[in-house]
């Protein structure tokens, strides 16, 4: 059993496409979606990124149970690369209704502070509302990165609900 944390979740929506125009930062940078990505490449991202947020969610699962989830046909995972490395990565859900969610999203700790955020964040957007969807939400809580609430109200996001929680982490 871990540490445990109180934390507040904030719900946020979009009902309608992002209109704002985000540069592109400098710098050789692609994002490509893995397809079934190898759940240890996965694993990597998930476990550098959220190191210090204590994502710990899809740390619990074995490798069976979370390869069935990224693996799914409705989850989508985008990679942000920077000068060929990863430099992040972005998970949409997408469901049987008009409604999708960013379910992670995230930069590796040598590539936050560079401007790269709100640009993969805006492209992650574009990219859920290329489907026909209504709806698109994400939530981030008390734990996440102190720009993250910002960001997200910034291009176009808004509360529409918080909740309390206590968060468990792992130990080791």
């Amino acid at each position: 059993m871990g540490k445990t944390y109180p934390i507040t979740i904030t719900h946020l929506e979009m009902l309608a496409p992002l209109t704002q125009a985000v540069p592109r930062p400098a710098g050789q940078i692609a994002i490509i979606r893995a397809h079934k990505p190898p759940v240890h490449f996965y694993r990597y991202l998930y476990n550098t990124i959220g190191a210090d947020y204590i994502w710990v969610d899809r740390r619990r699962l074995d490798d069976a149970a979370l390869a069935k989830i990224i693996h799914d046909p409705m989850i989508e995972i985008y990679v942000l690369y920077l000068a060929g490395c990863p430099a992040g990565y972005a998970e949409l859900k997408f469901g049987e209704s008009v409604e999708a969610e960013i379910s992670y999203f995230g930069l590796m700790p040598d590539f936050t502070g560079r401007g790269l955020g709100r640009f993969f964040l805006a492209e992650t957007i574009h990219t859920a509302w290329a489907r026909d969807i209504g709806r698109l939400t994400v939530q981030t809580c008390t734990m996440d990165h102190p720009a993250a609430l910002p960001l997200y109200q910034r291009l176009g996001f808004s509360p529409f609900a918080q909740s309390e929680d206590v968060l468990e982490g792992i130990d080791g």
